[in-house]
């Protein structure tokens, strides 16, 4: 009962604080980061959810598992143009701004940015010669245009994060708030009507998807104007001249950054390892059930998981009993919002299901219903791992997140294949049980030992 009561009066003071506009100290800005993050995670994901639900219906189930196999595998490429350096960007920048050491922060800006475009580069051409193989030989579905496509929308959707991070360093939420309405805004009237106009010609639905990709590309490219322009008149650190980066300067980028590399690289295949081997084994169209069930937990997810984004910069500058604390009391509301929304999702799934993606995806609300729980789990992943990456525990989470990568490719080879020899629904309910397994052993191994 003491429990309740200190709970009901933290809301209470929460609720008060925001109404008299009360940003001071630590907890001001951890309400004022989080209004802004919600706000965005809001956008984005219900964005993401009703342009989803849009893009779904107007192709049908087979083209929009194309469309979903095209984007997650170049969304899986993408992944490698960041080993760790966004963190990075945030954890050293956020601390020198903090101490007012402006020139140093322009240096790790610099020194971080080369790297950056330097990775983009690279992974972009590589996906480009890649194009051929994966889409006739791996995959052998109709998307070789679209992955050529993913060589513009690579540079212009990462780099765009990668400018984000800026502002998250700098403790500034509302500007990425708007880059976020802008990017949805420009995407919502540029693709549904070109669909909508490809559709009344005789062109392939090969040349449709990768029409798509180049339209969210150029969503992108003007959201990266917004985030650099406005970038250039807030940040005056960044008009500052640069001095180079000492050796031992670097040595510390390298021994943080190189631990998170292997996160990235484990959490790449730990993410969309599902989707590329339902790819290679089943049809476009159950990949499109699929495709459209795990967007719409994943949007979900991040809306529910805006606090641990927005703590992030809080648990660079805090620690000891004051961190333990806080983390508590963060995960304590996390899970009891999640868990609400696993209930609703359950019962109400297919509903969900018809109102958003209509009668043509009836099939998908199985594996809505299996997705469910990752309501819960993904959020307090979520929580840990600003947890262990703000508190620079990179090398033990990056261990954690490789043994359970390993799991879950076992575990998805193992379950779609032999759900395989009794149809596709069964070989997609595999991959749907080896993802949430793993992701229950990732957060166990999370929790035990963050306390240790």
């Amino acid at each position: 009962m003491d429990f309740i009561r200190q709970e009901r009066e933290d809301f209470r003071n929460l609720f008060k604080r925001v109404k008299r506009r009360d940003f001071s100290g630590t907890g001001g800005q951890i309400i004022k980061n989080s209004s802004y993050q919600l706000t965005t995670n809001i956008v984005s994901k219900v964005g993401a959810l009703i342009f989803t639900a849009i893009i779904a219906r107007l192709l049908l189930p087979d083209l929009f598992g194309l469309y979903s196999l095209a984007l997650g595998t170049i969304v899986f490429f993408a992944a490698f143009t960041d080993m760790g350096l966004d963190s990075a960007m945030v954890a050293f920048l956020s601390k020198l701004l903090g101490k007012n050491k402006e020139k140093k922060a322009k240096s790790y800006f610099n020194y971080l940015s080369n790297i950056k475009i330097i990775l983009i580069l690279l992974v972009s051409l590589i996906l480009l010669l890649s194009a051929y193989f994966i889409a006739n030989n791996y995959y052998n579905k109709p998307i070789f245009f679209a992955l050529i496509a993913g060589g513009l929308y690579i540079p212009l959707s990462t780099f765009s994060r990668f400018i984000e991070t800026l502002y998250l360093a700098n403790n500034n939420f509302k500007f990425p708030m708007f880059k976020e309405i802008i990017f949805q805004l420009v995407r919502f009237l540029i693709i549904p009507l070109v669909i909508f106009l490809l559709f009344k010609t005789t062109i392939s639905g090969e040349k449709v998807i990768a029409i798509l990709i180049l339209g969210l590309s150029f969503s992108y490219f003007i959201s990266l104007i917004y985030l650099w322009t406005k970038a250039k008149k807030t940040m005056p650190f960044l008009k500052l001249k640069e001095k180079r980066l000492l050796k031992n300067e670097k040595e510390k980028i390298k021994k943080f950054t190189l631990p998170l590399a292997a996160i990235v690289l484990s959490g790449v295949f730990f993410g969309y390892i599902d989707m590329l081997m339902l790819g290679h084994f089943v049809t476009g169209e159950f990949v499109g059930y699929y495709g459209a069930t795990f967007s719409l937990i994943g949007s979900a997810t991040v809306i529910l998981s805006f606090m641990a984004t927005a703590l992030f910069p809080i648990f660079v500058r805090t620690s000891g009993k004051k961190l333990n604390l806080l983390f508590k009391r963060m995960a304590t509301i996390s899970t009891t919002i999640s868990l609400l929304a696993v209930i609703f999702t359950f019962f109400a799934a297919k509903y969900i299901i018809i109102i958003i993606y209509g009668s043509e995806y009836l099939q998908a609300i199985i594996f809505l219903k299996y997705f469910s729980v990752l309501l819960l789990v993904g959020t307090l992943i979520g929580l840990h791992s600003t947890y262990f990456v703000s508190q620079e525990k990179t090398r033990k989470y990056s261990y954690l997140l490789i043994t359970t990568t390993f799991l879950n490719i076992i575990l998805n080879y193992l379950l779609i294949t032999n759900g395989l020899k009794i149809g596709m629904q069964e070989a997609v309910l595999g991959a749907c049980t080896a993802t949430i397994i793993s992701r229950f052993v990732f957060l166990g191994l999370l929790a035990f030992f963050r306390k240790r």
